[in-house]
């Protein structure tokens, strides 16, 4: 499939380890992804069905293992936010096999619209550029406006319109150093 990218990069993004206070007052921490698989799960295994979208995360913790086994590998880029020693959100930049990186991001539901996930999305896209990658393109629910203007704000820009999915793409400057 031929994806459209920008010509010109979004950014600059700052790549982690960052941390910072977020609307309610929580220091949050944001950090390249170590390793820890069992504290994604355990994020996972508290996340709200009502916030899972296009079949994931999925569901159960065997079967959110079999995930990321795929996704926390060393051919993903991923980032993770922790608050109170607990991971609250994850991001991902997985291959698509061509030339782009899809990306993925969940916030736990108590710690949404705290200012959490712009970070951590800025911070995967500092960590992708610190990586190599220089295209990142996401699909959306039409209807998830908020999650829609989160990626304008970071620089996404409108590729591609299904039926009930937008697709949004934006090009990074690998060459850019933080």
């Amino acid at each position: 499939m031929t994806r459209i990218y920008p010509d010109e990069p979004a950014g600059p993004f700052e790549a982690p380890p960052l941390s910072f206070e977020d609307k309610e007052g929580r220091t949050v921490e944001i950090r390249a992804f170590d390793g820890d698989v069992d504290a994604l799960v355990a994020m996972y295994l508290d996340f709200d069905p009502e916030d899972r979208a296009q079949g994931i995360p999925p569901t159960g913790e065997e079967r959110i293992r079999d995930w990321l086994d795929g996704i926390a590998s060393e051919d993903c880029v991923n980032v993770v936010a922790r608050a109170n020693e607990q991971v609250v959100g994850h991001a991902t930049l997985v291959p698509d096999g061509g030339a782009g990186y899809e990306l993925a991001i969940f916030v736990l539901s108590s710690y949404q619209n705290a200012g959490i996930g712009t970070r951590l999305i800025t911070a995967l896209l500092g960590q992708g550029e610190r990586e190599g990658v220089d295209r990142v393109w996401l699909t959306v629910e039409r209807w998830n406006a908020p999650a829609i203007a989160l990626y304008r704000k970071v620089g996404f820009e409108s590729s591609k319109s299904e039926s009930f999915e937008m697709e949004m793409s934006l090009r990074l400057d690998p060459g850019r150093r933080d």
